[in-house]
């Protein structure tokens, strides 16, 4: 079953850690955002491989955007 790790606040991607088809275990770190100067890890939600990376780095998310799915 797929898992969306979404973003929980609008913020800048500041670095992209992971790519598609990486395997990732739950806490690893996927994408580093950035918010009102501070930096904001976003972790993987579950272990497994990563099937989408929905950001780029310099790009903008808003709250409930999807970063990644890990299957």
């Amino acid at each position: 079953m797929a898992e969306e790790v979404l973003a929980e606040m609008v913020a800048n991607v500041w670095k992209v850690l992971v790519a598609e088809g990486d395997e990732v275990a739950e806490g690893d770190t996927l994408v580093i955002l950035e918010s009102m100067k501070m930096e904001i890890p976003v972790e993987a939600t579950a272990s497994g491989k990563v099937t989408d990376v929905g950001v780029t780095e310099g790009g903008v998310v808003q709250e409930g955007d999807v970063i990644a799915v890990i299957e």
